[in-house]
């Protein structure tokens, strides 16, 4: 929780290391709304916002989070993000993977992720952690993984 309300702030503490360009305007909204959530609702965890970072260093390079508890179909959705700066290394793809480890762990049956069309750095993303596109329209395309 502290270290959600220093992401908000832009504020690191002592024991922070953030990448370049971290955190991002996205996660600024994603760590709100899930500080938001916590208020009114409690803690969602595991189905909430991570923060991935880098194995090598433990830099802050993006975050992953699912947005709530899979719903009674057993369908979660989440998306992800990673500073410019680190993208096109399987940074995202491992986070992608973890996620849905996560929620197939936690009784998901289904994950749902979308992007914009032109987001082809995304895109390939999805289909390397294993999902498969199940819709695409002028501004979005959907992406889906059977679990468990």
């Amino acid at each position: 929780m502290e270290e959600a309300e220093r992401v908000l702030a832009g504020t690191p503490g002592d024991e922070d290391q953030w990448e370049g360009g971290y955190p991002f305007a996205d996660e600024l909204d994603v760590v709100s709304m899930f500080l938001n959530i916590v208020a009114e609702q409690g803690d969602p965890a595991p189905f909430g916002p991570y923060i991935v970072r880098r194995q090598s260093d433990g830099a802050a390079i993006g975050g992953i989070g699912f947005f709530g508890a899979p719903d009674a179909a057993g369908l979660v959705e989440f998306g992800f993000g990673l500073v410019p700066g680190v993208r096109g290394h399987g940074f995202a793809t491992e986070a992608v993977r973890g996620a849905l480890a996560i929620a197939a762990e936690n009784g998901a049956r289904l994950a749902r992720a979308d992007t914009t069309p032109d987001n082809e750095g995304a895109q390939h993303v999805l289909r390397k952690a294993g999902m498969h596109e199940v819709s695409r329209d002028a501004e979005t395309v959907l992406f889906e993984i059977t679990l468990g």
